[in-house]
């Protein structure tokens, strides 16, 4: 199998909203965000599959020196070595990808964030600097698309962290702002056990309406000689908004299911922003 075989097989089968978007960009671009969005799945693997602690933390210091020799010109990794001839090309640094580890040794170091900044930092590392790298190579001319970049990025966690709250409690782990959760007196406990109540829901309607604020901003900061280029993003900002209505008219189900929309409505909703240009 070669490198770029791996990264394709390792983005298609994580059944991602960002492959659907990734499908519709020129040859070069598109492989250089599999080999990118391959080794996001790479270190977030560690954090998620690898059950004893000390040896999720042996591997991301592995990952850190394969970036570090990589970038010397010696990559190991398949992902590594499919990754790198792009870099240069779309200006993706050591550090770009050192933020992305460092965000995911969060993820072993820290389980419950006190407030929105603390969390906002972690979101910055896993999603933000992803979202920069992304525009990169979308195809961003204008520099204020940067900034678009990481208020979708945050966007996208935020959603991404309502979906997956009863999923990440049984792990041990609750994004949601410890002064949010005290705000709306909902108990951690009640979380672990999968209890809903009015105070639950007042809690994820308050996240949800943040979330769904944040798209409409971020949309607003992305300048118009971008937007063409940056259409893969738009299409993952449909169908992440659309998610999140979903969840919302579902009444916030999220502690014992993992709501998600088909394949095949993720693929409508790409196509229709590619076609239309406009975010659902």
């Amino acid at each position: 199998m070669t490198p770029e075989q791996y990264v394709q097989q390792k983005a298609a089968a994580s059944g991602s909203s960002f492959y659907y978007a990734f499908l519709f960009l020129p040859r070069e671009r598109r492989a250089a965000i599999t080999a990118f969005y391959a080794f996001c799945r790479e270190v977030d693997d560690v954090v998620d599959e690898v059950a004893d602690p000390h040896v999720a933390q042996t591997k991301l210091a592995w990952w850190r020196r394969e970036v570090q020799t990589a970038f010397a010109g010696q990559p190991s990794h398949p992902v590594m070595q499919a990754l790198m001839p792009w870099a240069p090309v779309y200006g993706i640094t050591a550090a770009h990808l050192n933020a992305v580890i460092e965000g995911c040794q969060m993820d072993l170091e820290q389980s419950r964030y006190l407030d929105l900044p603390a969390l906002q930092r972690y979101c910055h590392l896993v999603a933000g600097i992803v979202g920069e790298v992304a525009a990169r190579i979308f195809g961003q001319t204008q520099e204020a698309t940067t900034a678009y970049a990481h208020k979708m990025g945050l966007a996208f966690q935020l959603t991404n962290i309502i979906r997956d709250v009863g999923e990440d409690a049984l792990r041990g782990r609750i994004y949601l702002p410890i002064s949010e959760l005290q705000q709306f007196d909902v108990k951690a406990h009640e979380l672990l056990k999968r209890q809903y109540s009015e105070r639950f829901s007042a809690l994820m309607k308050f996240q949800a309406e943040r979330a769904l604020q944040l798209y409409d901003e971020a949309l607003a900061l992305l300048p118009a000689e971008d937007r063409r280029a940056q259409k893969p993003g738009l299409m993952m900002a449909s169908i992440y908004r659309t998610l999140l209505r979903e969840i919302q008219a579902d009444g916030y189900q999220v502690l014992h299911q993992r709501v998600s929309l088909t394949p095949l409505r993720k693929f409508w909703l790409a196509w229709k922003t590619q076609a239309l240009g406009r975010v659902a």
